[in-house]
């Protein structure tokens, strides 16, 4: 049985961490109520935004459409949007997973590999895979330091860029969508081309018949490259919303687990403590029998 003084030591140990654990579980829950405000009232708007894209890009030939256009894919860039610091479960290992896949699925078809990690997990893990790509920026995870869409919208025309110059033919997003603080679903989500709409049950492409003001031109010029911005910006807002409800699961968990194990902890210092006290008993009593004798 350990000493009373190495017990006590434990229990101070992990009473220090459990109010570290209970104070960083506030500060998520604090952040991901503006988190998951944020992506609520964006994600209606983006998804609606998404679907009408995909439908006006389907009618646009391949002179007009270059963000739809459909080629052989040879180049294939990644991007993994994760977070900069740990402590959050397992939100960054879910996407590092999905993506471990995805690159192997990639090579199995002849595709070269390219990545461009946002989040700063995720540039710990592919600095030295040799799947960087040197004229891409390596300083992306200060997005996440007052994410607002200013931010979002230069990397989503980088990303637009590469491939209209047909560097990459086909970009594909991977991060955790919010559906509440316990549950994060990790997903795999084509940015570039813009992905055709999506088929009705009967197995026919659900196409929608639109007006265009102020003509096809300005759509294809202006509104096209916003709603991919908006896309973006919207995975962005999900990995950020889910990286605080993992963070904030984490810790509960964390906090639950100190409580636990210092229930434990107290259980053995009693033991520890009534067995020191019966030894000292003993003694007194030992010691007083051989005065007597």
């Amino acid at each position: 049985m350990p000493s009373l003084k190495e017990v006590r030591n434990r229990i101070t140990s992990v009473n220090s961490t459990k109010q570290i654990t209970a104070a960083m579980k506030m500060v998520s829950a604090a952040k991901l109520r503006r988190a998951q405000d944020a992506i609520l009232r964006m994600r209606p708007y983006a998804e609606k935004l998404q679907s009408i894209l995909s439908n006006v890009s389907a009618s646009l030939d391949s002179s007009e459409g270059k963000y739809s256009a459909q080629r052989e894919v040879k180049k294939v860039l990644l991007v993994p949007i994760v977070s900069n610091r740990g402590l959050a479960g397992a939100f960054n290992t879910q996407v590092f997973r999905l993506m471990r896949r995805a690159i192997n699925d990639a090579k199995a078809q002849g595709q070269e590999v390219a990545i461009l990690p946002i989040g700063k997990k995720a540039m710990d893990l592919y600095r030295r895979s040799g799947m960087l790509d040197s004229s891409l920026p390596s300083d992306l995870a200060t997005l996440f330091d007052g994410l607002n869409f200013d931010k979002a919208a230069p990397v989503a025309e980088l990303l637009m860029q590469q491939f209209a110059d047909g560097r990459y033919d086909r970009v594909v997003l991977f991060y955790n969508k919010f559906k509440n603080a316990a549950v994060q679903i990790t997903t795999e989500e084509q940015f570039l081309p813009i992905p055709p709409a999506a088929s009705t049950q009967e197995g026919s492409s659900a196409k929608a018949d639109y007006i265009m003001e102020p003509d096809r031109a300005t759509i294809v010029e202006e509104i096209i490259p916003k709603s991919l911005k908006i896309q973006l910006y919207k995975a962005l807002l999900d990995s950020f919303a889910a990286e605080h409800g993992a963070r904030m699961t984490a810790m509960h968990k964390a906090t639950d687990n100190a409580d636990s194990l210092l229930k434990d902890l107290k259980l053995t210092y009693n033991k520890a403590r009534q067995a020191s006290i019966t030894n000292e008993i003993l003694e007194i009593v030992g010691g007083a029998e051989a005065l007597k004798g």
